[in-house]
């Protein structure tokens, strides 16, 4: 198994275990819309269940339609996560840590949909009455997994990481 190969499933056994855990800890401990102050006026522990996808967009539209399209879209995006990690060289361990973090949080929202029906999130940062979505660890390592990865594609400076390796050289 390749360097690169365990990094990617290292990473993803983590973080789809955090996530799921810690999802699990908050579904079995705290009713449906209960809130835990952590930190006043900044950040609570607040069940929720998302319907919809990020932001809650599509929460509203018919369960028949919604679920099977947001499960369609996790699938096909993790399928392109799994293109882009097998395109990259080992020596480009910050995008591979990156997409791993995006293709896990994905699997992670995916268990949810698959189990439930919907996502659990629990994670509330707010200012005064100024809201946040609430969240969970796998919308977390989306979230910088996507970060990372916009900033190592724009400090590349047009060098595409994702080129094939197996290409022939051009004759010249």
């Amino acid at each position: 198994m390749s360097a690169k190969s365990k990094l990617v499933i290292s990473l993803l056994i983590s973080i789809v275990v955090v996530d799921q855990v810690t999802k699990m800890v908050v579904d079995r401990t705290m009713t449906l819309h209960h809130s835990i102050p952590i930190i006043k006026n900044f950040f609570n522990l607040t069940y929720i269940r998302n319907t919809g996808a990020a932001f809650g967009i599509l929460a509203g539209s018919d369960a028949f339609v919604r679920l099977p399209f947001l499960i369609f879209f996790s699938l096909l995006a993790i399928v392109f996560i799994l293109v882009l990690l097998r395109r990259l060289p080992e020596s480009e361990k910050g995008l591979i840590t990156a997409l791993s973090f995006v293709l896990s949080g994905a699997i992670g929202n995916l268990i949810d949909r698959l189990i439930y029906g919907e996502v659990i999130d629990f994670l509330d940062f707010y200012w005064s009455s100024y809201h946040w979505p609430a969240f969970n660890f796998a919308d977390s390592f989306i979230t910088l997994g996507v970060m990372i990865t916009l900033y190592r594609l724009v400090r590349n400076k047009g060098d595409d990481p994702f080129a094939r390796l197996d290409k022939a050289e051009p004759a010249g």
